[in-house]
């Protein structure tokens, strides 16, 4: 054969139990099922000794992973090489990787080669270059789908191969959010979730992640915010009417969508902000989550805005990391906030799902969706385990909703109910549990939430 590329686990990792257990749960499961552990849990290694114990079982062929971001390709790649493979990089330009997996899949069928390893991403996947070639992957060929919720949309779907028989899906929150068809096809392709599932508590609790302590900071809507913030409100509140209640419709998603941008980018976080760094000057390991929503009464993007008083007023040593950024401009800003050369990343989105940067130690999150998922991964991004790290820091900006007349107060109230139970159930888990949930009640009585 030609190549001695079959996985191996190497001896700088030891199994944690709760991942022995995942393991023996997915072969207990006849080769398919999900792992439900919470971010930075280790769902990577359990995944990759899956790989190498189905090689030593039945000479597996073919790992293929099929990542959502071009980022967790690179990072799927390192921790490919720890297991002494060498992954074919099945993105973007289909002349770079098109060839080489025809041929090393050619020669592994002909016997002449013993493993192959391919990461793809999932709009390669659904393209006519990477379907093409799906009917050579041999019988004993394992697909793994990491950050899997992203797999229920019907296109990605549809193009998920029905020929490979062993499948492992891996997630946090596999569970689509107001999608339950497509969290359905989910578990139907890849199988359901396995024991053990691991909780953010639970992996607190045995280890996995490190300890955190949780500062909410509560912040006002500038009074033209307020005006605006009220005239959303009022139309939501019609259109629950319209439908019944269902916050699903189209119309009810678009006004929140609304509602939560002008909420993300709202103008006093800034000065928060500023406040917040201004006594922080000399820390290192940070990240500072916007959102993409503008400042209502300048017009600066939330993103510009926190580089320019970070970076320009507090000499704060940031840079951006976009959905724009290369995949080299990525790695190597990766490495500069690892090594202290930048303080912090300031960040939109990309940097929720499936990004290792252990070394950070504090988040600083200026603007969150209402799905929970986003505050799940954010989470458990920071509460990596890292040489000399013991507990990490997260400083949470919470918009306190302005007084609004009393027809709308009953919608305002069920809809924040939603969104405190995420901060509630973070403060819970907390070492300064109190002081974080002292003032969350503030909120919580002003609108009687329970």
């Amino acid at each position: 054969m030609t190549n001695n590329q079959t996985p191996k686990i190497p001896d700088s990792i030891k199994l944690r139990p709760y991942q022995q257990q995942a393991i023996a749960s997915w072969f207990a499961n006849n080769g398919r099922g999900t792992l439900k552990m919470a971010t930075g849990s280790g769902k990577t290694i359990a995944a990759l000794a899956i790989a190498t114990e189905l090689y030593r079982q039945i000479e597996l062929q073919v790992l293929l992973v099929v990542c959502p971001y071009r980022h967790l390709v690179a990072q799927w790649s390192r921790e490919c090489q720890l297991f002494n493979l060498e992954p074919i990089l099945a993105f973007e330009n289909a002349h770079n990787w098109q060839s080489q997996l025809a041929n090393q899949l050619y020669t592994v069928r002909q016997g002449d080669r013993a493993f192959v390893t391919i990461i793809t991403t999932n709009s390669t996947l659904i393209g006519d270059r990477f379907q093409s070639l799906l009917k050579y992957f041999p019988d004993k060929t394992l697909i793994i789908g990491d950050e899997a919720h992203n797999l229920g949309a019907p296109r990605l779907e549809e193009s998920l191969p029905t020929k490979i028989g062993l499948r492992l899906a891996l997630s946090a929150t596999p569970e689509r959010h107001f999608d339950e068809e497509g969290t359905e096809t989910i578990f139907n392709y890849f199988g359901e979730v396995l024991q053990p599932e691991l909780t953010l508590a639970d992996a607190i609790d045995r280890g996995a992640l490190v300890r955190y302590n949780y500062h909410p900071v509560l912040v006002h809507l500038t009074e033209a915010e307020s005006q605006i913030y009220a005239k959303i409100t009022h139309r939501i509140g019609w259109a629950l009417a319209e439908c019944d209640g269902n916050f699903t419709s189209e119309e009810v998603t678009a006004l929140l969508m609304q509602r939560s941008r002008l909420v993300g980018a709202a103008a006093n976080k800034l000065t928060a902000l500023r406040d917040l760094m201004s006594t922080r000057k000399n820390t290192t390991h940070t990240l500072f989550y916007c959102g993409d929503g503008t400042i209502e009464e300048t017009g600066e993007s939330q993103l510009d805005a926190v580089v320019r008083i970070l970076g320009h007023e507090i000499g704060y040593r940031v840079n951006s990391y976009t959905a724009q950024t290369s995949v080299d401009d990525r790695e190597s800003l990766r490495q500069q906030l690892e090594t202290g050369q930048l303080q912090g990343l300031v960040a939109i989105r990309c940097l929720d799902e499936g990004v290792d940067i252990p070394a950070i130690q504090t988040a600083v999150i200026l603007a969150s969706s209402s799905n929970p998922r986003q505050f799940v991964q954010r989470r458990g991004r920071i509460l990596r385990p890292h040489p000399g790290k013991n507990r990490a820091t997260l400083f949470d900006f919470i918009v306190i909703p302005p007084d609004l007349d009393r027809e709308t107060w009953d919608i305002e109230r069920n809809l924040l109910k939603k969104e405190l139970r995420r901060f509630i159930e973070f403060s819970e888990l907390a070492d300064n549990a109190e002081s974080a949930q002292l003032k969350l009640l503030k909120i919580q009585t002003k609108y009687d939430i329970k």
